[in-house]
């Protein structure tokens, strides 16, 4: 499928949404939408690895009418060998990591919608059950737990309920039955999707989406040689870790970087404290071909610490990742215990102040960074010259070597602000003894909502940082010796000014220009009186 109709595919499917959702607000329909998708995916999945597994005893589908209203071909093969059930799933967990029964595949459930089936409802609430606690190795309990099948925003009766789940289904059905869809589509598709939702739900959306052309930054900067940006993308990354992940694209992004690159990735790690958005990240991982023996996100509080894994009090087992990389909420107001100055993540910097947790996220994710990793981190610009405790974490960090660049972009580029905001790149072990400023704000095209950065200058930012280029009023290495001077105050604009230089005026070339000037208003003059005194007329003063 071209990328224009992927495009196609998800302005179809958001149309729908549009349509369909009713009185319910975009943020209680994204989850009955994206989890619809979600189980198109994992059904598609399935019965392409089945029919492979199958070979010649696939069922073929030729009686099956022209609109697609039957049941799927795998739910025939299950009902006629009911002997051989067991050890086709065990081969299916064993190739695909996962199984589904007949009666929740896509196709099944489409059935039900187009027959105007009183059994829908009550299907669905039983595989989404069944896909939580019996379809993964891994136990994925809740993650349809925010699609409340028995709301009455879909109706107040059974029957009203069932009857707006079967025109939800069958024009989503119909909606990409218009597109040769694939499982990648279907990922990408998911993708638009989240943007769309993210994009109508304002500023809620930062609580879980970070527009693809940051992440793009982002990604990129982490996946490139932590020690030598300029020799390219690293070949391994054994770890990576978001611990602020929402939907989880951002670390999908990094490992589309890598596997694009021809490297090989490990283990991806996220954190996410909002439930909703913690199961649309595992949904994500999934749909993207993500297994679930290679992910593992969390549901807790980051700056708690509440993951028992990340807590391991043995520094030979601290986990520690090669790429950190977050968008986490700005300026967040929290609350710090009397004892959290003796956690191991702040004790040697300070613990950030109540009205803004910022620092507390960077630390914590500086904390799990292995001594060759790469951090990038978005934050606000307050971060960057805030007095009080904020200094005193500043001054640490540049102290010991561990800011690497700072990057200033555009304001409104975010749904959730439309304050300008700054990457911080950290290294435990960085090689230059400068820091580089780049002042990209003033690089963006204005759109209707928010700003946009063009993939020019979007790359132009990725290969300043990777080749440390310097740049009139863009991008300058500063030594520490001026960041010192200038009392650890990292504002981009003291280091990298936008604004332009006024010409130098030359004040004698100027005199000169002006006598001559006024030499030749005299004598214009005098010519002119002459014919008024012919024409005996008034003079000119």
């Amino acid at each position: 499928m071209t990328d224009q109709d992927q495009k196609e595919l998800g302005k179809t499917l958001w149309n729908i949404a549009d349509q369909l959702r009713g009185a319910m607000n975009a943020d209680d329909f994204r989850d009955y939408m994206l989890s619809f998708l979600f189980l198109r995916y994992l059904s598609d999945n399935y019965e392409q690895a089945a029919k492979k597994e199958l070979g010649s005893d696939y069922p073929k589908n030729n009686d099956a009418p022209a609109n697609g209203d039957t049941k799927p071909p795998l739910a025939r093969w299950y009902e006629e060998n009911v002997a051989d059930v067991a050890e086709f799933e065990k081969q299916m967990r064993r190739k695909v990591h996962y199984v589904i029964e007949p009666d929740y595949l896509w196709g099944s459930i489409v059935h039900l919608a187009k027959t105007q089936s009183g059994q829908l409802l009550d299907t669905l609430q039983k595989g989404f059950k069944y896909i939580e606690e019996k379809s993964f190795q891994s136990h994925f309990q809740g993650l349809f737990s925010e699609i409340n099948l028995a709301s009455d925003k879909l109706g107040r009766k059974y029957e009203e309920r069932n009857s707006k789940l079967c025109s939800i289904i069958s024009e989503l059905a119909r909606g990409m039955s218009l597109f040769s869809t694939d499982t990648d589509t279907l990922g990408d598709a998911y993708e638009y999707l989240i943007g769309q939702f993210a994009a109508g739900s304002g500023k809620k959306a930062g609580e879980f989406y970070t527009p693809q052309q940051i992440s793009s930054i982002l990604s990129a900067i982490v996946t490139l040689d932590s020690q030598e940006p300029a020799n390219g993308p690293r070949k391994n990354l054994e770890g990576v870790f978001d611990f602020a992940c929402g939907s989880g694209s951002l670390l999908l992004n990094v490992r589309h970087r890598v596997k694009e690159a021809g490297g090989t990735i490990g283990k991806i790690y996220g954190q996410e404290y909002n439930v909703t958005t913690y199961n649309l990240a595992r949904m994500n991982m999934l749909l993207h071909g993500v297994k679930d023996t290679e992910f593992d996100i969390y549901h807790g509080d980051t700056l708690s610490n509440a993951w028992d894994f990340l807590r391991e009090t043995n520094p030979a087992k601290k986990p520690q990742f090669d790429a950190v990389v977050a968008n986490p909420p700005f300026s967040y107001r929290w609350e710090p215990t009397d004892a959290i100055s003796e956690d191991m993540r702040f004790k040697s910097h300070g613990v950030a102040p109540k009205s803004a947790a910022d620092l507390a996220f960077l630390l914590h994710g500086l904390h799990y960074l292995k001594d060759d990793g790469v951090m990038a981190i978005i934050l606000p610009h307050g971060v960057l010259f805030r007095g009080g405790v904020e200094d005193r974490i500043r001054r640490k960090l540049l102290n010991d070597g561990h800011i690497d660049t700072v990057i200033g972009l555009p304001a409104n580029l975010f749904y959730s602000t439309g304050i300008p905001v700054c990457i911080l790149v950290l290294k435990k072990c960085k090689k230059p003894d400068d820091v580089l400023f780049i002042n990209a704000a003033e690089h963006f095209v204005k759109g209707k909502r928010q700003n946009q950065l063009t993939d020019p200058q979007i790359e132009n930012i990725i290969t300043t940082y990777q080749h440390r280029k310097e740049r009139d009023r863009y991008s300058r290495r500063v030594s520490m010796k001026e960041i010192a001077d200038n009392d650890c105050n990292l504002n981009i604009s003291r280091y990298v000014s936008t604004a332009l230089e006024e010409a130098e005026v030359d004040l004698e070339a100027a005199h000169s220009s002006l006598v001559r000037i006024e030499g030749e208003i005299g004598r214009a003059t005098a010519k002119h009186n002459d014919f008024l005194k012919q024409l005996g007329l008034p003079l000119l003063p």
